[in-house]
């Protein structure tokens, strides 16, 4: 079992547990005691602001709702599935990867994990340093970089904390954002509700197909599939006598119905004022606390920055685990800590050097959820093709079961990532143009088409690569369960 570094009560002991399987004196909890951790990292205001990204595609209210339910509930079911793999081999997830890719093949994913969660503490700690330093600034209690320097250092500092001291921690900070954040968020939705216009957000015409199902695949990137990479990081500390169906189901519920919740309301927000619509894109939480009366505004920051910081947080803990499982020789906290510097050097380039927001930020997420995506469909099929648990030395054993480099699964990310990046556009953010090459070819009308933001090659590289790998991969998942 790993030493524990003490430095105070339980909650404030560094955890020192990296890629090792957690030892059974230290599993422990229910299922249901999974809800706080993911409720706690979706409640976020920022859900808010998808109401303005999802009516960005030019889809109607009602085409946002249903993209809203099937896109946010059906991409956190992905992450109750690849949760079970945490509590059948109390590992994180991307040390169980290697049963799939192979001891040294699986840097390839977790490389790719690393960049996505590495990049969303950042995102997230840029919109929790904007928003502070805007509320500030209409407080009168300072303006301009100032400001934003001080916002830093305190989210810098509360997300860098947790990251370090690891799971006992963040675990009861979740339990404290989750109350806090919810209470707050209720009186928010009060007090700007006569802000609400039914007939004008009624009347938003309907958009195409391809545009409802680009806002489908847009809400599945940001929300489940941005998870899915770190989904087993907390239910490896469950027994493994726990209830599978209860794993699968209070993952996706205490994900899923705080984002179901904020986005429809944000919706109703943004549909009815071009004007907010247009501000979120430069200061997505900022711009919520225009309608505000001034008394709220200090409590507004405590709910914006608590629920970016509870997502922050499992992403750093999380962002740490990868850079372990890429290869670096160093315990976890020193892991996370590296990372909260790469958190907080990318936030000072976008906050005082960046450009707009909305369009780096949908490339970002469109970009890395293609080969996330496939990652994803390759796990759920070796997921669904064991019939026994992991076998816990042979996932550090390069000569074990799992072997070295697994050069089928490899082979399918990579392909079905091309693919998927063929089929996806990201014309807002510059760097990304070389994208979308195979809808001319392959009939869909080219990178100015209808098809060209239905972002399908997300979907693409999901069923492609479950379907290779469940009918391709599933004589090699029964050939290691044979080993004795």
């Amino acid at each position: 079992m790993a030493e524990q570094v003490e430095v105070g009560p339980r909650a404030l002991t560094v955890e020192n547990n990296g890629l090792n399987v957690i030892d059974d004196s230290e599993r422990k909890g229910r299922p249901n005691q999974l809800f706080w951790p993911w409720f706690g990292a979706n409640v976020s205001v920022l859900g808010l602001s998808y109401g303005a990204f999802t009516l960005g595609f030019g889809v109607s209210f009602w085409q946002a709702v249903i993209a809203a339910v099937v896109g946010i509930v059906f991409s956190f079911l992905l992450c109750g599935l690849i949760s079970l793999a945490g509590k059948r081999g109390s590992a994180p997830t991307m040390a169980l990867s290697r049963a799939a890719f192979g001891v040294r093949g699986n840097k390839l994913p977790s490389f790719v994990s690393w960049l996505l969660t590495v990049g969303w503490e950042t995102v997230l700690t840029i919109l929790a340093t904007l928003a502070t330093a805007t509320v500030f600034e209409r407080l009168g209690w300072g303006g301009g970089d100032i400001t934003k320097v001080v916002a830093l250092v305190m989210v810098g500092t509360l997300i860098v904390a947790c990251g370090v001291l690891g799971f006992d921690l963040i675990m009861r900070m979740q339990t404290i954002i989750t109350i806090v954040t919810a209470v707050l968020t209720v009186v928010y939705i009060l007090l700007v509700a006569d802000e609400v216009s039914w007939s004008t957000v009624s009347a938003l015409p309907s958009g195409s197909t391809q545009a409802f199902i680009g806002a489908l695949v847009f809400l599945m990137t940001g929300f489940g599939l941005g998870w899915v990479n770190l989904a087993a990081d907390y239910s490896r500390y469950l027994p493994r006598t726990s209830s599978s169906a209860g794993v699968v189901g209070w993952t996706t519920f205490g994900a899923s119905i705080a984002p179901l919740v904020l986005l429809m309301f944000g919706l109703l927000l943004a549909g009815s004022s071009t004007d907010l619509s247009a501000a979120i894109a430069a200061d997505p939480i900022g711009a919520l606390a225009e309608a505000l009366p001034t008394w709220f505004l200090v409590p507004f920051v405590i709910v914006a920055v608590l629920g970016l910081v509870g997502g922050a947080v499992l992403d750093i803990y999380s962002s740490g685990l990868a850079l372990l499982s890429i290869g670096l020789p160093a315990p976890r906290y020193v892991a996370a800590f590296i990372d909260g510097l790469v958190m907080i050097a990318g936030t000072i380039y976008v906050v005082f050097f960046g450009d707009e927001f909305l369009g780096e930020f949908q490339g970002f997420l469109i970009t890395l959820g293609v080969p996330v995506a496939a990652w994803c469909g390759i796990m759920l099929a070796d997921i669904a093709s064991r019939k026994r648990d992991y076998h816990d030395a042979d996932l550090f054993d390069r000569n074990g079961r799992y072997g070295d480099v697994r050069w089928l699964p490899i082979a399918i990310m990579v392909v079905a990532t091309g693919i998927g990046w063929g089929l996806v556009t990201n014309a807002a953010a510059a760097w990304l143009k070389w994208q979308g090459y195979l809808l001319g070819p392959l009939g869909l009308g080219g990178k100015e088409g209808a098809w060209a933001f239905a972002n399908l090659g997300v979907l693409v590289a999901l069923v492609l690569s479950f379907l290779v790998q469940w009918f391709a991969g599933r004589s090699a998942v029964q050939a290691q369960e044979r080993v004795s």
